[in-house]
C-alpha cells in the first residue's frame, strides 16, 4: 500500500478532488480518493481550506478543456496548491503546464499510484516534472488476449484493485444511490474523428470477481443503481480469451450484478452498434434486474458519412438493430449521438440521418457540431464545412430530434415505471424526482412524481405516467390518491 503523507503527531493534510467530464471519471476520481485516503490524506468536501486541489480534467472536445482550464484557474485563486490530472493532463502534459503556470503540476495516469506521495512532495515545496504525453496505445499488446499480464505493468484508471486484497481501492465522493461501475477502460477502434484511444489507451477489461466484489461493496454504501461504463461495453471480454466466457462476458456478468443485494437496477452504457451482438440484445432486454436501456453510439446513418468516420453500419442495419430490440422489449430506452458537418457530409447524408432519427424514435439523442480534434485523422480531411453550415445543421437536427424527443415521451403516457428516487425537496410538498429504466443519469431527463408521500432517496417506485414534459415524465405512484 501507499506510504502515509504524515505521521502520528501531524495534522492530516487536506486534499479537494473536482471532477468534470463523463461517469469514467467519476470511477477514477473515487479511485484517486480512495489512494489518497490510504496515503494519509483527509479528503475534503470542499476546496476552501484544502491544501491541496485535484482537478480531474475532460480532454474529450474543445467545451470540455475550456471548462478543465476555467476549474483549475478558479482553484488557483482558492490559494491552495493545484494539481491538474485526468484526459486533459494526460493528453497535453507539459504543454498544459506551460500554458496554465497556475496549475502546481499536471500529472498523468502514470502517477496515480504514487500520487499520495507526489501531493505530499508538492505542498512541501518540491517540483514535480510534468506529464509527457506519449501514445498509449502503443503499451499493450496489438493482440487483446495477451494484454491481461502486460496490463499489470501498466496504469490503468478505475482498474487498481489488484493486490489490495478484500479491500476496494474507491472512496465514495458523494452519497447518490447510483454508482458508475468501470468495466474496461481503452478502445481499440480508429473512429477518424476521436482522439480517446491515443491518450486512453488499448482495450483492456477487468476481471468479473473484481467487478462483483467492487458492485457488492458499493451496495453495503447505499448504491442502488449499477451504471456500467467504459469506452465500448461491447467489447468486454473480448482480451479473456475463453475464460470468463470470452466476448459472452458482458452477458454472463449482467445477472451476477443484478442479483447482488440491495442492487434494484444495472445499467449498461456506451455500445457500439456494429458489435452488438444478438446475445447481448436478449441479455439486456430479458434479465431480471438489468434496465432496458440501450447507449448506441451511432454517430450517424449516412453510409458515406461512417465510412468517413472509419465506422460501420448505415440506416437500414441501425434501424433493424433498433427493431430487434423492441422485439424483445417494446418500451426499451434507446439514445445515441450523433455528429452533423462531418467533413464532406453533403444535404443528401443529413436528409439520410433524418430519415434514421425518424425511423428510430429514440428517447434521447445527443447532437453535436463537427469540430477539429488534436491529432486525429479526420483533422486531415478534405470537405471541410464552413462554421455556419454546421451551425445551421445542428439547429436543424436538434429541431427534428426535441420533437421525435417529445413524441416518444408522451407515448409512454399510461405506462407503468419503477422510478428510482433521487432527489426528495424539503418541507411539505417539496418536489420528488427520480429516473425509470428509459432514463439514463444527468442525459436522458427525469421523471417528477405528483402525490409522490413521504419518499426517501434511493427508494424504487412503481408509478404511472400522467403526462410529459420534453422528454421529462410527470409521473404518480401507483395507488396515489388521485
Amino acid at each position: 500500500m501507499p506510504s502515509s503523507t504524515t505521521n502520528a503527531s501531524s495534522s492530516p493534510r487536506r486534499v479537494s478532488l473536482l471532477t468534470l467530464g463523463c461517469a469514467r471519471n467519476e470511477v477514477d476520481s473515487e479511485e484517486l480518493a480512495g489512494r489518497l485516503a490510504a496515503g494519509g490524506w483527509e479528503l475534503a468536501e470542499e476546496p476552501e481550506g484544502s491544501d491541496v486541489i485535484v482537478v480531474n480534467t475532460c480532454g474529450f472536445v474543445e467545451q470540455a478543456k475550456k471548462d478543465s482550464v476555467d476549474t483549475l484557474l478558479a482553484a488557483a485563486d482558492t490559494g491552495a496548491k493545484v494539481v491538474a490530472v485526468g484526459c486533459m493532463a494526460e493528453r497535453y502534459g507539459a504543454e498544459l503546464a506551460e500554458s496554465l503556470p497556475e496549475a502546481d503540476a499536471v500529472l498523468g495516469f502514470d502517477h496515480y499510484p504514487d500520487l499520495a506521495e507526489r501531493l505530499g512532495d508538492i505542498v512541501s515545496g518540491h517540483a514535480v516534472p510534468s506529464h509527457v504525453p506519449t501514445d498509449r496505445r502503443n503499451l499493450l499488446p496489438i493482440s487483446p488476449v495477451q494484454r491481461p499480464a502486460a496490463a499489470q505493468e501498466v496504469a490503468l484508471p478505475g482498474h487498481a484493485q489488484e493486490g489490495w486484497g478484500p479491500r476496494v481501492l474507491r472512496t465514495r465522493l458523494d452519497d447518490s444511490p447510483v454508482a458508475a461501475l468501470k468495466i474496461a477502460s481503452g478502445c481499440d477502434r480508429r473512429c477518424s474523428f476521436c482522439a480517446i484511444p491515443s491518450f486512453r489507451g488499448s482495450f483492456v477489461s477487468r476481471r468479473p470477481d473484481e467487478l462483483v466484489a467492487e458492485a457488492r461493496w458499493l451496495a453495503e454504501r447505499g448504491v442502488k443503481e449499477l451504471f456500467l461504463v467504459s469506452e465500448n461495453s461491447t467489447s468486454y471480454g473480448k482480451d479473456f480469451g475463453r475464460e470468463f466466457g470470452g466476448t459472452r462476458a458482458l452477458e454472463l456478468l449482467l445477472p451476477q450484478l443484478a442479483e447482488i443485494d440491495g442492487i434494484e437496477r444495472v445499467r449498461v452504457s456506451y455500445l457500439q452498434p456494429a458489435e452488438t451482438r444478438p446475445g447481448l440484445v436478449r441479455a439486456i432486454a430479458t434479465t431480471p434486474g438489468v434496465a432496458t436501456y440501450f447507449d448506441l453510439s451511432f454517430q450517424h446513418s449516412s453510409e458515406t458519412v461512417l465510412r468517413r468516420m472509419r465506422r460501420f453500419g448505415s440506416t437500414d442495419s441501425f434501424l433493424a438493430l433498433i427493431e430487434q430490440i423492441r422485439e424483445y422489449a417494446p418500451d426499451a430506452g434507446i439514445r445515441t449521438n450523433v455528429i452533423v458537418g462531418f467533413p464532406g457530409e453533403t444535404e443528401a447524408d443529413v436528409a439520410e440521418l433524418e430519415r434514421f432519427l425518424i425511423g428510430a424514435r429514440m428517447d434521447a439523442v445527443g447532437v453535436f457540431g463537427y469540430s477539429d480534434e488534436d491529432g486525429t485523422e479526420a483533422e486531415t480531411f478534405d470537405g471541410k464545412l464552413d462554421e455556419e453550415t454546421v451551425a445551421k445543421r445542428v439547429a436543424r437536427i436538434s429541431a427534428l430530434v426535441e420533437e421525435l424527443t417529445t413524441q416518444r415521451a408522451e407515448e409512454r403516457i399510461g405506462d407503468l415505471v419503477d422510478v428510482l428516487i433521487e432527489s426528495v425537496e424539503e418541507g411539505p410538498g417539496g418536489e420528488v424526482t427520480g429516473r425509470a429504466a428509459h432514463q439514463a443519469p444527468e442525459v436522458d431527463g427525469e421523471c417528477v412524481l405528483v402525490d409522490a408521500g413521504d419518499r426517501e432517496v434511493g427508494e424504487l417506485v412503481r408509478c404511472e405516467v400522467t403526462d410529459s414534459a420534453g422528454v421529462d415524465l410527470i409521473v404518480r405512484p401507483v395507488g396515489a390518491d388521485r
